[in-house]
């Protein structure tokens, strides 16, 4: 009886823990209308970023890139740092829609690692808070973009959600600097090879353990990603089986098929640092 209560205990404390997450999520809600628009070719150059990946990203066969945070010299910190400033200072509206989601992914991802680096070291990016309850640095209002003060959330939640509500695939391309998280890759993204990025990171992540793997008892277990976004993977379990059986391939897509219920889902927040395990 007391080993039931136990796991009761626990499964109550999981589950909320799952639920805050959860609820720490905010609904895709547009910010400004002013933000949309398909203008004339035409985008940034991202290649300040392309050279950082380059030179910093590891790649590792057994698990995601990763980014060697150490070894990052501080005229190529500072050069990140004027890149993102650079992008602040643009509308991205009067570009096309491929520049656009380019440009909102990039200044994602390079403020992520920018983030890091100020806080370095640190285990996770969860670390980075201000008070108990905040699970992150995401709410914070770290840029000011064409005169808008926006935070991560902002720019995932407030703009890449809403406006490619109908490309669930937007979530392979935002990298949170976790473990856990779709990967990096190691070129920046723009208008010629975005859309490719969408289906190409879509496909890694969903073979990848990160992804979909399975439990010591052969039961699937999934990533929290398509516990918080649902909504976003057609709202229901089958709408998500059949996304992810559309990128699946080989031993995955033998598991969804298989059909076992997920157990549970799993996600690790631990920094994805170059040389750490």
């Amino acid at each position: 009886m007391k080993k039931l209560l136990i796991n009761s205990v626990l499964l109550v404390f999981l589950t909320g823990c799952a639920g805050i997450e959860r609820l720490a999520i905010p609904n895709p809600t547009l910010i400004d209308e002013e933000l949309v628009g398909s203008g004339m070719s035409g985008e940034p150059d991202h290649g300040v970023w392309d050279r950082f990946l380059k030179t910093y990203l590891r790649e590792d066969t057994e698990g995601p890139a990763r980014v060697a945070y150490a070894q990052v010299s501080a005229q190529d910190r500072a050069g990140l740092d004027q890149y993102i400033a650079a992008l602040s200072s643009l509308d991205a509206s009067q570009w096309n829609r491929d520049a656009q989601l380019a440009y909102w992914a990039n200044l994602y991802n390079a403020k992520t690692v920018s983030v890091i680096l100020e806080y370095y070291p640190v285990d996770s990016i969860r670390q980075i808070k201000d008070g108990l309850l905040d699970l992150g640095p995401w709410n914070d209002k770290r840029l000011t973009v064409n005169g808008r003060s926006l935070s991560l959330h902002n720019i995932e939640h407030g703009i890449v959600r809403p406006l490619w509500a109908e490309t669930p695939e937007i979530h392979y391309i935002l990298n949170c600097a976790a473990v856990g998280c779709p990967t990096l890759v190691n070129y920046a993204y723009d208008a010629d090879n975005i859309a490719a990025a969408l289906q190409t990171n879509a496909q890694t992540f969903i073979n990848s353990d990160r992804g979909i793997t399975v439990d010591e008892r052969g039961r699937l277990v999934l990533s929290k990603i398509y516990l918080w976004y649902l909504d976003d993977f057609g709202g229901s379990r089958s709408a998500l089986v059949e996304h992810l059986l559309e990128y699946a391939s080989g031993a995955t897509r033998k598991k969804i098929a298989d059909g076992r219920s997920p157990v549970r889902y799993a996600y690790d927040w631990s920094l994805n640092e170059a040389g750490k395990r």
